[in-house]
């Protein structure tokens, strides 16, 4: 496979629901209906109104709801990466997601999507990690201490090594775990964000505008 298809936006949060399945069902041994109806019961109705239970509803944190999704035709390819900030607000909370199914990084600002591409991912041996993590450092110029190598760009998610960073992002290679972007997009995604913007991190987990990224 040399593609990565985007389709909905498929989201870094912490990091929106997943699909459910509904089954109706038939009872087998079921009676046969009589021939004639039992006359219905007249309903008891109680003078007292029921006290219905009012859910107490968590304030939705608008500048985290889904606004808008960059129209990208078609799967997202290695290499590939999109960006237009047009439209988005110049300032508002910065986040990122990764779904591993497909593949793809977006990153949001204020709800708005600004950017997405194609990444490098871990193996089996050495997967990329499920959940939700704060930037902790960046660094422009970094060299990996494990692997002695080059980490252009480099945003620490975990002390154990997990981070995002500049990477030739092309069909064949993978990571140790880390998140690897093409440069290019990597130089911007290190511009915009700050220390604790968030990375949410998922698999498969399908969002749509009016979603909040940050809902579990």
């Amino acid at each position: 496979m040399n593609k990565v298809s985007k389709g909905q936006m498929l989201l870094g949060a912490a990091f929106l629901g997943l699909t459910g399945v509904a089954a109706a069902m038939l009872l087998a041994d079921e009676p046969a209906a009589t021939a004639v109806a039992e006359p219905a019961k007249a309903a008891t109705v109680d003078p007292k109104p029921a006290k219905q239970a009012v859910a107490a509803k968590k304030p939705v944190d608008e500048r985290f709801v889904i606004k808008r999704i960059l129209p990208i035709e078609g799967p997202i390819k290695y290499g590939e990466w999109h960006w237009n900030e047009e439209g988005a607000p110049k300032d508002g909370p910065i986040v990122i997601t990764v779904d591993l199914d497909a593949r793809v990084l977006s990153i949001f600002r204020s709800g708005y999507e600004i950017g997405a591409t194609a990444v490098l991912l871990g193996t089996e041996e050495k997967p990329t990690p499920l959940g939700v993590f704060p930037i902790t450092q960046k660094k422009r110029h970094h060299v990996s201490n494990l692997y002695d190598a080059e980490m252009p760009y480099m945003q620490r998610l975990t002390d154990d090594g997990i981070t995002l960073h500049a990477s030739e992002v092309e069909w064949g290679y993978a990571s140790h775990g880390c998140i690897g972007m093409p440069e290019s997009f990597a130089a911007k995604v290190f511009a915009t964000t700050k220390i604790g913007d968030r990375v949410f991190i998922t698999r498969g987990k399908m969002v749509k505008t009016g979603d909040s990224l940050v809902e579990s």
